[in-house]
């Protein structure tokens, strides 16, 4: 630190003291101390607005306080500016300066994350992609998109849903996360199972590295067999390998209708079977099978005004939701189109039926229109915002072998059963009693969302029980510890129980090919280097 602040006296004024060390990843832990970067000058400040204008170069307290803070308010750092480009050759610029000067650079999206990736540990520079949102081109008949990295997801799809076209993924956070995010930390989301990962989704990047060298990775082809496909290192890199300015991607064709079913089920074995059977019988036009078990549906419910529960009559442990799409001609009143889309939704309900003649679902309701359907989609999509309202919760998104992956719930909620037990006697200021563990998530691809919400706020105590046991149980099953959140801030340190010792050396060396100072969000995705944090596999 000391050689970065001679650095900075020989640039110019420290712009602001650098900052006492701060804790990184979760909310407790060895605090990450901070690298060996250079201190932001008012040097450094007159070069950005030489190359963003006054007006784009952001020091101000409000704007510095958005864009250190998540939006769950677990990650803060204490960034002393915030830069707004337009255009790549801005982007480029930006990073050539900080390359030179040693300075840490975070990129920074719609801000949605869940583990702290695009927000700053330390006193990082935040380069803020919002300005750049333009949709370049859209092409229906190769089904194909070109956008900026800034253009938000849910702005990307009314573009597209114009020309009878759809984006390839739908998260919760569509009103305000950005397709670069989302490329950055290959976002997975409500649809993959019939769109599958951006993996496959994206057609083409451009990307700056460290340096300010552009890739010009940006092809709408479907096949292009030219060497390495440069463009997946930078798919869920989160921003550590190089900043995405321009997305191609595959556009598919925008369904003429979609019907939505919740059905409730009497065990997680029985919610396993409906999505056997709906692969069967749906398996042409099924888009999303998702869970939630009741406690998640209790949440919503006590939180959410207008939730309302969807089948009244009958509390069941689990619920499964189904979205089917309906591929017609366009047409509203009595034209083929809703004609078409009739015909769909009484399979749906013939397939509800079915289950529940048969025993597999104890009951279910398909949504009767466009708000219907959207009031049940709502149960399951806004689970995050509940837990939210409701206090303190500590998130953990794994991939799991699908029939199993709800026995971490149990287990989870059985160690803290124990742990309420063996702390009655002792001096303690957590209440387990007040905590309460939830189970949902994206049962078609075998991702579950263990969430675990405290009211009284993060607790030591209460993440010495949860961690390293989830981390562990996990990898115990040879599942990932993060499904589609990222590693982040969050478990850089929890990286070994999903990766090899070689193939995290292997991701170390691609980090020194594009980043060698080391520059782009530091602190995340690749463990220090310690025996203590070595691969558990």
């Amino acid at each position: 630190q000391q050689r970065a602040l001679l650095a900075a006296a020989r640039v110019g004024r420290p712009h602001s003291p650098p900052p006492a060390p701060s804790v990184a990843g979760t909310m407790g832990g060895d605090p990450t101390p901070r690298g060996d970067f250079a201190v932001l000058t008012d040097a450094d400040l007159a070069a950005f607005r030489e190359i963003l204008g006054d007006d784009n170069v952001r020091t101000d307290a409000r704007s510095l306080d958005a864009c250190n803070e998540d939006w769950m308010r677990k990650y803060r750092g204490n960034a002393g500016v915030l830069l707004l480009p337009a255009r790549t050759s801005q982007v480029s610029a930006i990073l050539r300066h900080c390359n030179a000067r040693g300075l840490a650079v975070v990129p920074q999206g719609g801000n949605t994350g869940l583990v702290g990736g695009g927000v700053p540990v330390h006193d990082e520079i935040v380069l803020g992609m919002r300005r750049m949102n333009a949709v370049l081109s859209v092409d229906p008949v190769a089904g194909t998109v070109v956008c900026e990295a800034g253009c938000v997801l849910e702005d990307l799809e009314h573009a597209l849903n114009a020309r009878g076209m759809t984006a390839p993924l739908d998260l919760g956070a569509k009103g305000r996360c950005q397709i670069g995010g989302n490329v950055s930390t290959n976002a997975g989301g409500l649809r993959l199972v019939r769109h599958g990962s951006l993996h496959g989704s994206v057609l083409g990047l451009e990307v700056c590295t460290a340096d300010g060298t552009v890739l010009d990775l940006l092809r709408t082809l479907r096949k292009d067999n030219t060497g390495y496909d440069l463009k997946q290192l930078f798919i869920g890199a989160e921003g550590t390998l190089g900043v995405v300015t321009k997305v191609a991607m595959l556009a598919p064709r925008k369904p003429t209708g979609v019907d939505v079913a919740v059905c409730a089920v009497g065990s997680f074995d029985d919610a396993v079977a409906t999505l056997r059977d709906a692969r069967a019988k749906l398996g042409d036009c099924l888009q999303a099978f998702e869970f939630f078990d009741r406690a998640s549906l209790d949440l919503v419910l006590s939180t959410l005004r207008g939730a309302r529960d969807p089948l009244p009559k009958t509390k069941a442990p689990f619920y499964v939701v189904t979205e089917t799409a309906v591929f017609g001609e366009e047409g509203g009143g009595g034209g083929a189109g809703a004609v078409t889309h009739r015909v769909a939704r009484r399979r749906v309900r013939a397939w509800v039926r079915s289950l529940t003649k048969r025993g597999v679902v104890i009951d279910g309701v398909v949504g009767e229109d466009a708000r219907h359907a959207s009031a049940l989609w709502n149960l399951r999509e806004r689970i995050s915002v509940a837990l939210k309202h409701a206090g303190a919760v500590y998130k953990y998104d794994v991939s799991l072998p699908t029939e199993r992956m709800y026995d971490l719930v149990v287990e989870t909620r059985n160690r803290l059963a124990a742990s309420t037990s063996a702390s009655t006697s002792a001096s303690t200021s957590l209440d387990v009693s007040k905590v309460s563990v939830l189970g949902y998530g994206h049962l078609g691809d075998g991702n579950l969302h263990l969430n675990v919400s405290s009211p009284d706020g993060y607790h030591p105590a209460l993440e010495a029980i949860l961690e390293p046991f989830v981390y562990e149980w996990t990898a115990e099953r040879r599942g990932s510890i993060s499904a589609e959140h990222g590693i982040g801030a969050m478990k850089p340190r929890e990286l070994a129980h999903s990766k090899d010792e070689a193939s995290i050396e292997a991701m170390r060396r691609v980090k020194e090919v594009f980043d060698p100072r080391g520059i782009l969000n530091p602190y995340k995705v690749l463990p220090p280097r310690s025996t203590e944090h070595r691969s558990k596999l």
